[in-house]
């Protein structure tokens, strides 16, 4: 599944590199030359990850970082650090306000589509294409398709993209206002009782074959899915 990607680099032709093998690889690319440009866009969308180049003009990407992660709306978003400072004091500096990777300039197309593929299937699972497989549900973003004990499952675009976020994040409970961010976008204005609508939807689905039990209510709280059908 495409992510989307903000490039956040203030070298035109860096910026150009960047973008072109980002998105022939599938992900969708916005850009920014500096930070006031790069807030203005994550106020609009939030991204999936920002690749972040150190050195910009105005206010660096060091207090950039900080300010993302300081916001309780921007705090999860996956940041690479771009720069050719490669001191190990600098390194340093770059993971401890919030970096989950460095890439020290000059880097090659193959190792940023690798670090960027890395970072995004441990920080954001859910949109990448690898296939989950739980308790025998089977959910493929490549085909689109989802079985369950070998039969197929028919979903409707929102239930597979619902099903794919809780199976990529299981376990974990998520409330409604989480779910309506990470599915359906956080500059997407519903209720939050539509997540209700496409839960039941969901389990309705999958209650031939019993994963339906596999979405738990954790009442007070939201929603969870487990990784072990529930015999009670």
């Amino acid at each position: 599944m495409s992510a989307n990607i903000l490039v956040v680099e203030d070298e035109p032709a860096i910026q150009t590199l960047i973008a072109t093998n980002l998105r022939r690889s599938g992900h969708n690319v916005l850009t920014a030359f500096d930070a006031e440009d790069a807030l203005n866009q994550v106020r609009q969308v939030l991204p999936d990850l920002i690749l972040l180049d150190w050195m910009l003009p105005g206010m660096s990407g060091i207090d950039l970082a900080r300010k993302i992660r300081s916001e309780q709306r921007t705090r999860d978003i996956p940041i690479i650090m771009l720069t050719a400072r490669s001191d190990e004091n600098d390194k340093v500096l770059g993971l401890e306000i919030g970096a989950d990777d460095y890439i020290t300039k000059p880097f090659s197309p193959r190792e940023l589509l690798a670090r960027t593929k890395a970072v995004l299937r441990r920080r954001a699972p859910q949109v990448t294409d690898d296939m989950v497989e739980i308790a025998g549900l089977r959910i493929d973003p490549v085909t689109h398709r989802v079985a369950a004990d070998g039969k197929q499952i028919n979903l409707g675009p929102t239930e597979f993209q619902l099903l794919h976020f809780f199976m990529t994040h299981a376990e974990r409970v998520h409330n409604r206002t989480q779910l309506l961010n990470q599915v359906w976008g956080d500059h997407v204005y519903v209720e939050e009782r539509t997540v209700d609508v496409h839960i039941r939807r969901l389990r309705a689905a999958l209650e031939a074959t019993g994963h339906d039990k596999l979405i738990q209510t954790v009442r007070g709280s939201g929603y969870r899915f487990s990784t072990a059908i529930s015999s009670v």
